[in-house]
């Protein structure tokens, strides 16, 4: 499975993030499709619950995302 950002923008300054798991960004784009104009629920990674209707969404962005492991220091950053 891969991970895609799928970014939700109502103008230029609001927006919401959700990220999906599926096996291809065609899949992504098929599953961003078939939710078009219906109402969509998620908890995002703060546990924060989102009923979003899809409808008022002006541009829907859809990126494989990378997620970084945070919690790993970078090499040689622990060196003073």
């Amino acid at each position: 499975m891969k991970e895609f950002k799928v970014t939700y923008f109502f103008d230029e300054n609001h927006y919401i993030r959700r990220f999906i798991y599926v096996e291809s960004q065609e899949k992504a784009v098929e599953l961003i499709q078939k939710e078009r104009d219906e109402y969509i629920s998620f908890i995002d990674s703060r546990g924060i619950y989102h009923e979003l209707n899809t409808r008022g969404v002006r541009v829907t962005q859809i990126s494989e995302y990378h997620r970084v492991d945070k919690t790993k220091k970078a090499s040689g950053s622990d060196k003073t």
